[in-house]
């Protein structure tokens, strides 16, 4: 049986807004998007309701978001399927 690949969705969003009720979690719909796109680029599924998110605001984290717009980053990592996606693994800020 085959380990499922791991990839990463992004989302950039306003740090004036973080707080604002709603926003992160369309961020995150946004991050995880992103992630189901370009797993289907690359021919394979996302496994549903195995995604997690990080967010990344400058001054908070070890990743430099300096260059972010607004300095608001949503993560977001998915687990994939299908053939060959134990070989793509998200490993620090891209993907394999």
């Amino acid at each position: 049986m085959e380990k499922p690949g791991t990839l990463f969705g992004w989302a950039f969003g306003d740090a004036a807004r973080a707080d604002d009720p709603g926003y992160l979690d369309e961020l995150r719909r946004e991050a995880l998007t992103n992630a189901t796109q370009d797993a289907a680029k690359r021919g394979f599924k996302v496994l549903t309701g195995e995604e997690s998110y990080a967010v990344l605001q400058a001054g908070e984290t070890l990743v430099d978001v300096e260059n972010a717009p607004d300095q608001l980053v949503v993560r977001c990592t998915v687990k994939l399927t299908g053939p060959g996606s134990d070989d793509v693994h998200a490993v620090g800020p891209m993907n394999g």
